[in-house]
């Protein structure tokens, strides 16, 4: 069982960020000519230099329409345009608002799997957030070994073979949100420790932070990792 508490609805044309609030906006990176052509206009020149390298035309587009929709989502918070947001990047080169938005206190980070993204935003928070498609590994019982903490690899390898795919990623979906939302690199994914188990939703073990299963598609885990308790959960759809 994941606890799914999304609902995910029309975003108001006017969205409010309280104290409390955490937003979490579905994003179909699948997007026609127009549609991306408008987006790419709004990114930045170092922006559109990545698009570029991209080999396949499928990756470059799904970049494209993921930075760009990113832009446009947070504009509707800064109330700019897209193509005014500015970002700095941290150490480990997570995305953040530059610092002519630092009053806002607007935090946000964004993950992406085939043609899923979604985006987490709240208010003064650290938050971070992860979605994975699942899909067949052949080696999960080494993964699970090289990257899962003991315990955490004793459930993996006491389910059925066709429930081990879905645990491990849950366990991978949860342990990255938490890194992305503390800037941390996955080489330190396995000293994050994940509670679960097929029935019961996950939780860290850190008691300030607020862990929050979703299920965004079918064939699809993620979780967002937020900073404190008593969190507003809201689920968006991005037209």
């Amino acid at each position: 069982m994941i606890s799914n508490a999304c609902v995910w609805s029309t975003a108001p044309t006017d969205v409010t960020l309280s104290p409390d609030d955490v937003h979490i906006w579905r994003i179909n990176l699948e997007r026609s000519p127009s549609n991306l052509q408008t987006l790419q206009a709004t990114l930045s020149s170092d922006e559109k230099a990545k698009a570029e390298r991209f080999y396949f035309q499928q990756h470059r587009q799904r970049y494209i329409a993921g930075r760009g929709i990113l832009r446009a989502i947070l504009s509707r918070y800064l109330h700019v345009e897209p193509q005014a947001i500015q970002f700095n990047y941290e150490p480990q080169g997570k995305p953040v608002l530059a610092e002519i938005f630092a009053r806002s206190g607007v935090s946000f980070n964004l993950s992406h799997s085939h043609s899923l993204a979604l985006c987490a935003v709240t208010n003064n928070r650290l938050i971070g957030v992860d979605v994975e498609y699942i899909r067949s590994v052949s080696d999960i019982a080494n993964l699970s070994q090289r990257f899962f903490s003991p315990r955490e690899d004793a459930v993996v390898r006491s389910l059925p073979p066709q429930e081990q795919q879905k645990v491990f990623f849950r366990y991978w979906t949860c342990k990255e949100a938490y890194l992305k939302a503390t800037g941390v690199g996955l080489t330190q994914l396995e000293q994050v420790e994940v509670f679960l188990s097929p029935k019961e939703p996950a939780r860290l073990n850190h008691q300030q932070w607020s862990l929050i299963e979703l299920v965004p598609a079918s064939n699809y885990v993620a979780a967002a990792a937020v900073a404190g308790t008593n969190i507003n959960l809201q689920c968006w759809e991005y037209e």
